[in-house]
C-alpha cells in the first residue's frame, strides 16, 4: 500500500526500534511507496510513511530492495556533499563515504552481507541516518552567507 510521506525533522530525532518479521507489511508498503514516488525518491526508511522500525528501502536503477535492521560496519572514501530528502525542506550538507559494507537483513529475514559504493552507498548511508536517529542539520536554503 502506497503510505503517506511524513514531513518534518520531529520523525528522525528517536533511534528506530529493530523490526522483526511481523513488520513484513512495512517492507511491502515502503517498497510501494518508493515505486509511486520514484521521479524524486531513491530511498526511503521506515519512518518517512510514520512507522519507527529499522527498515530502509533503495532504488539502484532498475532494482528495488529492502534492508531490515541495517548497520554499516565499515566505510572509506569520505567525502563532503548535498542532500534532500522528501520528508525535509531544502538541501542539507552531510559527510558520507565512497565505499561501505553493510550487515542487514533482506526482505525474508536472511541474514546479508553487502559492499556498496557511489551514489547507491550515499543513499543507504542517508536512509540508515534516518535509522539512527541523524537528521542532518545544515540547510543551505536558509542559509545567509556574511556580506564584505
Amino acid at each position: 500500500m502506497v503510505r503517506k510521506i511524513v514531513k518534518g525533522t520531529h520523525i528522525f530525532s528517536e533511534k528506530a526500534i529493530p523490526a522483526t518479521p511481523a513488520d513484513k507489511q512495512v517492507i511491502t508498503d515502503l517498497l510501494d511507496t518508493l515505486r509511486a514516488n520514484r521521479e524524486t525518491c531513491v530511498g526511503m526508511a521506515a519512518n518517512m510513511i510514520g512507522i519507527n522500525k529499522a527498515i530502509i528501502v533503495v532504488a539502484a536503477g532498475p532494482f528495488q530492495f529492502a534492508m531490515v535492521n541495517p548497520v554499516i560496519t565499515k566505510k572509506s572514501g569520505g567525502y563532503s556533499t548535498e542532500e534532500s530528502c522528501l520528508s525535509l525542506d531544502g538541501a542539507k550538507a552531510c559527510t558520507r563515504y565512497q565505499e561501505i559494507e553493510v550487515d542487514y537483513l533482506n526482505g525474508d529475514f536472511k541474514p546479508q552481507h553487502g559492499k556498496y559504493f557511489g551514489f547507491t552507498a550515499q543513499v543507504i548511508q542517508h536512509e540508515i541516518d534516518h535509522c539512527n536517529g541523524v537528521v542532518i542539520s545544515v540547510s543551505y536554503t536558509h542559509l545567509t552567507l556574511p556580506t564584505t
